[in-house]
């Protein structure tokens, strides 16, 4: 049974626990997306830049960075969860973030996940979403993190 995911409010979302979200669509990581991130960061290990390397290496291929992983969440759970009256959200830190599983170049990611929780506090509302980035194909997820925001009502 599919839940709904959308909310006119922040403070709706008090009794929403166990709320499921997802999955959401999936998305390519490509190797210029992983030259980007290494640019960026000034992480250039080779088993993630040196494609020729990486595919003699251990994972048979580049694998995108853990943090670039962890990065996209922003962008793969956006659409999980939809909450009206948003002035604005605030990224309040996670509480939990495992690697589980290296993601090779080329391979098709997507969230799916929970809201654990929900607190009013004088600011707002502190979510708490339990998610998984899964990869395709693959029975071992990518990561799991229990991420924290903040809504700020309008």
């Amino acid at each position: 049974m599919s839940v709904d995911t959308r909310f006119a409010s922040p403070a709706d979302l008090a009794d929403a626990a166990g709320a499921q979200l997802g999955p959401g669509e999936w998305f390519e990581i490509d190797q210029s997306r992983i030259d980007a991130f290494a640019e960026a960061t000034e992480d250039r290990q080779w088993i993630h830049v040196d494609v020729d390397r990486a595919t003699a290496g251990p994972f048979g291929a580049p694998i995108a960075h853990g943090f670039l992983t962890l990065s996209l969440l922003s962008f793969l759970a956006a659409p999980l969860l939809d909450v009206g009256g948003v002035a604005m959200g605030v990224n309040y830190g996670f509480e939990k973030v495992r690697f589980l599983q290296p993601v090779t170049v080329g391979s098709r990611v997507r969230a799916v996940g929970a809201i654990g929780s929900a607190e009013r506090t004088p600011t707002g509302v502190r979510v708490v979403q339990d998610l998984t980035i899964e990869i395709e194909g693959s029975a071992k997820p990518a990561l799991i993190a229990r991420w924290v925001t903040l809504l700020v009502p309008a």
